[in-house]
């Protein structure tokens, strides 16, 4: 099993929670949950049930349907799954499971009995026909599960010392010299085509093979592909998801859904983009109106940008409907040949990484009134009370025009301002331009 950074976390929840709460894990199929769950579960605990609701049984689905009898419940949660369970030493697993609804619902009656400690795996958890019919425990503490970061990666493929070092480099604010910097993102560029669903990068450690990796990639993005047609039949869900890198190809202000969706308008589809957002394998970029520390209370909810939350998943979905041999993107970006127009690949990595490290994605377009040019600030961190605009280039560029006039309108708001490019750190005056791979100390 892949070290996991999540791992920490179903520790503190353990011991500050003593059993108080149930601790639900949300994230998009594939991405490690049950692994790292049932991994918590052997180290952690003397003994553990994990009930796949994705292919329980009906009798034991039919357990949630009457729980006034917890004795009556366990007894037959044992006897089925052949395991002892200890009265706090013990832990249920409920994976999938928005897959039975009850089963979450009755979280409230079994973290009452504090006899065993609860984990719940799930994604499409929030979508409405998972929760209309039943009452949503309080006593559920909730995370994110995301997929493998860039550090995660790296640990994976035996390097645990890479990013410790960079945190120090960020620190001392110096750059790390052209030989380290040009290893530095061969590195980070490798990570943006495998990506960082496990699967994928384990395939990439046994095989070192570019299209089985991009097939095992496919195939999740398959599995995707089959649970929106289950959530929306119209196909609707799927045609918005395969359209993001034709999207963000376009370089507009907006996702445009009039042109994917035939004259839909996006205020008319917000409840579809609630769903792609649960599923957790698409990234939502709100358009914040008036950029400051506040920006959830000022977003336009009809106006935003998509990112695929998996920079390796997006590299394949670019080129799906061809044939791996077509996907020129292997070996440009991997040499460093990557056109301007392939640029949008770091603004999604970028996306990624700013999401993973639990920031809220918003960003900013206006106009010059005397000029009458527009400009966009393709991402903006709230930090101590004030902003922190970023402008992601795909080359060593230092132009920044987007991030001088953001300064000019809005300089009392601004706490340090970033140009995200793929050369060695630089400052430019007040701007610090950092190399991708420093993103994640932002």
């Amino acid at each position: 099993m892949f070290r996991r950074k999540i791992y920490d976390k179903l520790l503190e929840w353990k011991t500050e929670s003593d059993g108080r709460t149930a601790l639900l894990i949300e994230g998009a199929r594939r991405v490690g949950k049950s692994t790292v769950v049932e991994e918590f579960a052997k180290k952690e605990y003397e003994s553990y049930i994990l009930i796949d609701f994705s292919r329980a049984s009906k009798a034991v689905k039919e357990l949630f349907e009457d729980i006034s009898d917890l004795d009556y419940l366990f007894l037959q949660l044992q006897l089925q799954y052949k395991v002892d369970l200890h009265e706090r030493r013990s832990l249920i697993i409920f994976d999938e499971v928005q897959q039975c609804p009850l089963a979450r619902q009755a979280i409230k009656a079994l973290v009452a009995d504090h006899r065993y400690d609860y984990v719940e795996t799930g994604s499409l958890i929030s979508i409405k026909r998972n929760v209309k019919d039943i009452l949503i425990p309080s006593e559920e503490r909730k995370i994110s599960m995301y997929p493998m970061d860039h550090e995660e990666f790296l640990w994976a493929v035996g390097d645990l010392t890479t990013i410790p070092l960079l945190k120090k480099v960020f620190d001392s604010g110096k750059p790390v010299g052209v030989q380290i910097h040009r290893k530095l993102m061969r590195d980070f560029r490798l990570y943006m085509l495998v990506g960082g669903m496990p699967q994928a990068v384990n395939e990439y450690i046994e095989t070192n093979n570019f299209r089985k990796v991009d097939q095992i990639k496919r195939d999740i993005l398959n599995l995707y592909e089959d649970d929106f047609k289950k959530i929306d039949p119209t196909g609707k869900l799927s045609s918005l998801f395969d359209a993001i890198p034709a999207q963000l190809n376009k370089n507009a202000s907006r996702y445009q859904v009039s042109s994917v969706l035939n004259g839909e308008r996006a205020e008319n589809i917000l409840e579809s983009i609630a769903e792609l957002k649960d599923s957790k394998t698409v990234l939502v970029s709100y358009h914040t109106n008036d950029p400051n520390a506040g920006m959830s209370n000022n977003k336009a909810p009809g106006k935003f940008k998509l990112f695929l939350s998996d920079t390796g998943l997006f590299t394949t979905l670019m080129f799906k409907d061809r044939d791996f041999t077509e996907n020129i993107i292997y070996e440009k970006l991997l040499n460093d040949k990557l056109s301007a127009n392939l640029g949008y690949l770091y603004e999604n990595a970028v996306a990624q990484i700013l999401t993973a490290n639990g920031n809220a994605l918003f960003y900013h377009t206006f106009m010059n009134e005397s000029t009458r040019r527009n400009y966009e600030i393709d991402f903006i961190l709230a930090r101590k009370n004030k902003v922190c605009p970023i402008e992601v280039k795909s080359s060593g560029y230092k132009t920044h025009a987007s991030l001088d006039a953001f300064s000019r309108k809005f300089s009392d708001r601004i706490l340090d301002k970033y140009l995200i490019y793929t050369k060695d750190f630089a400052k430019d005056e007040d701007i610090f331009c950092l190399p991708i791979y420093l993103v994640q100390f932002l």
